[in-house]
């Protein structure tokens, strides 16, 4: 049977950042004192709407989070983030959030929506792919192990006419060659005049929503390569399927998922053949049993790998909680993937309700991050 905590009034840990010009770091390091005793319960938090809001912290999230640590900046619960967000590689994003959390956030503890990417090195390690998105898809790809990868920023450039509408784009036209989004780690690896794409990961949400819904459908009706005449369809890949997501912005924005209606409803009317098409993220139960499987990690490293064996990782959490803003994401993703996974719904992104919500309704309903937090800690025992 589900239920709903009822939480007022949290108090903050004094003095961890009010009134201090500067945040000290807690550590991810391993220290000489002895480890803790191994928790039973782990924390997965999302980012854009739990964490961060646009660029900032909210609901006291560095308060929430140093919480986590010892006295003497050791993990003391293990946590990571979960987002279906992306578009850099996991270690900047660690670092990123290390900044704005005041804590050393390790990149393991970042799974991102496009980090089981990685799994599919053995299919196209060698092969030519296209990366899209915002940010730096080509070197998360790079830096995931991929030798052939160009983004579709870089891809576009080699046609020149591939997009009608480029000369009314002032930021292309200000831009030759687009070099600002070329990757430092990718080479001219492959001839795109005649070496087919093989496969296309959408990396994070793209930008440029007109250029790239026309480039993606020449790749793809060509056997991947466009101008040529129609062949199979090449893999195609998407990090998440979010439909909308909080931003900075008061009302929720388009993301990935809305990317993938509109290219597939397009490509559906000029093709012969539906889209086929992969999509990662939550909700997928996948997921949740990969960002099990990083805790228990995490753990192991939190013990210096001594006090677990293979054996010992499986099973090892009573509890995992899923913190989230989004109801048809985090806590639908919760629930799917069932046991031992207990979902937390706050009301500082997406979900903004009085009640619980009523499709998706999650174990627990807070206002913010840091309330979800004490909850947890108070619950578990660890306060």
């Amino acid at each position: 049977m589900r239920f709903r905590f009822s939480v007022t009034a949290v108090r903050s840990r004094a003095g961890i950042l009010k009134g201090q010009s500067e945040v000290f770091p807690r550590t991810y390091s391993h220290s000489t004192s002895p480890p803790p005793p191994r928790p039973s319960f782990g924390i997965a938090f999302d980012i854009d709407g739990v964490i961060i809001g646009g660029r900032a912290p909210i609901g006291g999230s560095p308060q929430a989070i140093q919480r986590l640590y010892a006295r003497d900046g050791t993990l003391r619960i293990p946590f990571l983030f979960l987002t279906n967000g992306g578009g850099i590689p996991e270690s900047k994003r660690a670092s990123e959030l290390s900044k704005l959390l005041g804590v050393n956030i390790s990149p393991q503890q970042v799974v991102q929506g496009h980090t089981p990417f990685r799994e599919l090195l053995n299919h196209f390690e060698d092969d030519p792919i296209v990366a899209v998105g915002k940010g730096e898809p080509a070197t998360v790809m790079s830096e995931y192990g991929f030798k052939k990868v160009l983004s579709i920023d870089e891809y576009a450039t080699y046609f020149p006419d591939i997009d009608p509408l480029a000369p009314f784009k002032p930021w292309v036209m200000n831009e030759p060659c687009n070099k600002k989004h070329a990757s430092k780690l990718v080479h001219p690896s492959y001839d795109v005049y005649s070496d087919r794409v093989k496969g296309v990961f959408v990396i994070s949400d793209p930008v440029d929503w007109s250029r790239d819904i026309q480039v993606l459908c020449d790749i793809l009706r060509t056997d991947g390569l466009p101008g040529t005449e129609k062949g199979d369809q090449p893999a195609l890949y998407f990090a998440s399927d979010d439909l909308e997501y909080q931003a900075a912005f008061p009302v929720e924005r388009l993301g990935m998922g809305a990317f993938r209606i509109a290219l597939e409803s397009i490509y559906n009317t000029v093709n012969d053949s539906p889209l086929k098409y992969t999509s990662y993220g939550k909700p997928n139960p996948f997921v949740f049993k990969n960002a099990e499987a990083v805790l228990t990690k995490i753990v192991s490293s939190m013990h210096n790998n001594k006090e677990m064996t293979n054996e010992g990782l499986a099973n090892s959490f009573s509890t995992l909680y899923m913190v989230g803003d989004n109801p048809k994401v985090d806590i639908n993703g919760a629930r799917k993937a069932g046991r031992p996974w207990f979902s937390v719904l706050t009301r500082t992104g997406v979900f903004k309700g009085k009640d619980n919500h009523a499709q998706f309704p999650a174990d627990m309903v807070v206002d913010t991050v840091e309330e979800a937090v004490e909850c947890i800690l108070r619950k578990e025992g660890c306060e």
